[in-house]
This record gives structure tokens, sequence and C-alpha cells, in this order.
């Protein structure tokens, strides 16, 4: 199983955030760096891929309501068939 974790403290901008997740998702360089491109990418992990956020309150504190669009995004797309296992932990 693939593991991706995700700092929450490393997420300070959208924009850092979307070039942040790109890095360690390994996304293509076509990636659009928003939302509806995350989504897209995310559709494409499979099942056998686990995302892990970390620190999601130090994350919500910097992007304030994007991080709820964020979250939203990785648990949409997490829910379908088939897809990806995200979790959110706290330290």
């Amino acid at each position: 199983m693939r593991v991706i974790i995700l700092d929450g403290k490393m997420m300070k901008t959208p924009e850092e955030t979307h070039a942040y997740i790109a890095k360690e998702a390994d996304f293509p360089p076509y990636y659009g760096k928003n939302l509806d491109a995350l989504a897209d990418c995310l559709s494409e992990l499979g099942k056998n891929t686990c995302v892990v956020l970390l620190n999601d309150k130090d994350m919500r504190k910097s992007l304030g309501s994007y991080a709820d669009r964020l979250l939203s995004v990785f648990e949409e797309t997490s829910s379908e068939p088939y897809s990806f296992n995200f979790v959110i932990c706290e330290e």
C-alpha cells in the first residue's frame, strides 16, 4: 500500500498547499493547482493508497475557509468506489 503523508503545517497559502500536495503525491506536471484539478488527480490514486493528513488544525488556521473546501475535496473523492483512503491524524 502506498502511503502519502501530508503535514498541515506546510500548508500556509492555497498556492503553497497545491505545490506541496503535488510534490508529496507525485502528481503529473500538468496538475492545475486548484481544487478541481486536485479532485481529478486524487481520483486517480486508487484503492491501494492511503492519504494521511497531520496537523489539520495548523492548516485550518493558515488557510481559513479554504481549508474546509480542501478537506471536502479529499473527503468526497475518497468516498468514491475504488478510491483511496483518507485519514486525519492529530499529533
